[in-house]
């Protein structure tokens, strides 16, 4: 009873997400009965958070953007999200905190993982998110920003950086702040239909 080897959530687990999310213990035990249903293992693999992924955006190719979020929330770099890793990354990703939303955000761009964002990973990041566009969507996009070469870019120029500078965690969240056009430019909101 109460070790995740035998399928129920730890105390111990069950405190740390509590104490670090905005979960609440039932909505925790539900989440984990389901995660246990789909991942029989504990553990979610690449392929299958892509494939889970993609199911959110049918219209468009999901898979390159899905790798890079599954990259900044695999924290211990197995190559799986166990249960621990799946849900702060649901409360990242759905938190109404701006700053954890920005520290993440900062972290997905982040692709070396050496604390800095250049305009290469920036490039890497846009395409990936460019391609979750579906193609009718791409045509209405303003001129400056309609190939994920002049959304980098234009996005690289928003904080005055010339080609080799490099962005820290800071001047990124502060820069994404200030700016409605930067918030909107790393990332990607499907149209209500």
């Amino acid at each position: 009873m109460g070790n995740s080897k035998s399928g129920a959530l730890s105390k111990e687990l069950l405190d740390d997400l509590k104490l670090n999310t905005k979960y609440t213990e039932d909505e925790l035990c539900k989440w984990y009965d389901s995660f246990r249903k789909q991942c029989p293992s504990g553990k979610i693999t690449r392929t299958e958070f892509e494939k889970i992924y993609s199911n959110f955006f049918p219209q468009s190719d999901a898979k390159a953007y899905a790798q890079h979020v599954f990259r900044s929330f695999d924290t211990n770099d197995d190559g799986t999200l166990d249960f621990k890793e799946y849900i702060i990354a649901l409360h990242l990703t759905s938190s109404g905190k701006t700053a954890l939303k920005l520290e993440w955000a900062f972290s997905l761009f982040d692709v070396d993982r050496n604390g800095q964002i250049n305009k290469q990973e920036v490039l890497e990041i846009v395409t990936a998110i460019f391609k979750m566009i579906p193609p009718e969507e791409q045509k209405t996009l303003p001129e400056d920003e309609n190939t994920p070469q002049k959304r980098a870019d234009k996005l690289w120029n928003y904080f005055k950086k010339r080609e080799n500078d490099k962005i820290s965690e800071g001047e990124f969240i502060e820069g994404v702040l200030k700016s409605d056009d930067i918030s909107r430019l790393i990332q990607y909101e499907p149209k209500r239909k």
